[in-house]
């Protein structure tokens, strides 16, 4: 275990450090939200951020600066139900979790930047401590990475660890929500109330099974969050139903994340996700600032690497 997440640490680094450049390399890219020096409006600028009194003095608008905050306390929420115990490509999706919770730390890290957990499979929660340091974090991508699975017929909690990072209140700062998003979304409640405390950030892990069925006639398939089996034959006709309720439950899913101020990076098991890491919060950075992007994204300008 210790040696493997080593290898992915070290891939992450790697990759990650040659393409990310600056000070800042937060998932969530945006000014800070200390106050800093006004200056003259710019196309392209945040309208919330004018600053009315220097626009009146000086009869021409203006804006006034923020300075990127320098301790960052990001929440990882980590959904490791059943359903991520499943993986069809080159890796299953829990594995693809940890990863994406490593790429978080890393993202996220920096002199007196700390990081916490709330890691839920169903039948248990465990919370770990926010702290600061490579050691924490290390232990923490440890113990998340060997939590127990959850037993046959337990079905996974999202709300429940949601809740969990809501109730006793934190610091500001990011929560991350790694998931599938897969079932109810009964979660929209919690998130949404987490948004106005925190910047959200929610990544989900798919397998392309979760999109679309084979071509592979009859087959026995077992739910373990429900714990039934049963077998199908994989007809024209039921695969593009599957494709059809998946397609739409992903929009539904995508539609309540946009709701509560969430943007969503999609990581597949059977694609590059660092390159997928990479493209998202490149395009973060570039599209910061123009009106576009500041759809539905509430408060995305605390969030810098320190």
């Amino acid at each position: 275990m210790t040696a493997a997440l080593r290898t992915l640490e070290l891939t992450v680094r790697r990759r990650l450090d040659g393409v990310l450049h600056g000070d800042h390399l937060g998932l969530i890219p945006g000014p800070g939200s200390e106050p800093g020096d006004a200056r003259e409006y710019q196309p392209g600028d945040d309208v919330r951020q004018m600053d009315w009194s220097v626009t009146a003095r000086t009869t021409h608008p203006h804006v006034r600066q923020t300075v990127a905050d320098r301790e960052l306390e990001t929440w990882l929420v980590m959904d490791l139900s059943s359903s991520l115990d499943f993986g069809t490509a080159s890796c299953e999706k829990r594995d693809l979790a940890i990863a994406a919770a490593s790429a978080v730390t890393f993202l996220s890290g920096g002199s007196g930047n700390r990081i916490g957990a709330i890691v839920a499979t169903g039948d248990r929660l465990q919370r770990i401590p926010a702290r600061g340091g490579r050691i924490h974090s290390q232990a923490m991508l440890r113990r998340i990475a060997s939590t127990p699975h959850a037993a046959d017929g337990v079905r996974g909690d999202l709300r429940g660890a949601l809740e969990s990072l809501r109730r006793p209140q934190r610091r500001r700062g990011l929560a991350v929500v790694v998931s599938d998003f897969l079932g109810p979304i009964d979660w929209e409640h919690s998130l949404r109330a987490l948004s106005g405390r925190h910047d959200l950030l929610a990544v989900e892990v798919l397998d392309p099974r979760d999109l679309e069925l084979p071509d592979a006639g009859d087959v026995v398939l077992f739910d373990p969050e429900s714990g039934r089996t049963r077998e199908f034959s994989t007809t024209p006709k039921l695969r593009a139903d599957f494709a059809r309720a998946a397609a739409a439950h992903r929009a539904d899913v995508e539609a309540t994340l946009r709701r509560c101020g969430a943007p969503r990076l999609s990581l597949r098991t059977d694609r590059d996700w660092i390159a997928d890491v990479v493209r998202f919060v490149s395009a973060r950075r570039h599209s910061f600032g123009a009106p576009s992007s500041r759809t539905g994204s509430a408060g995305a300008g605390r969030v810098a690497r320190g």
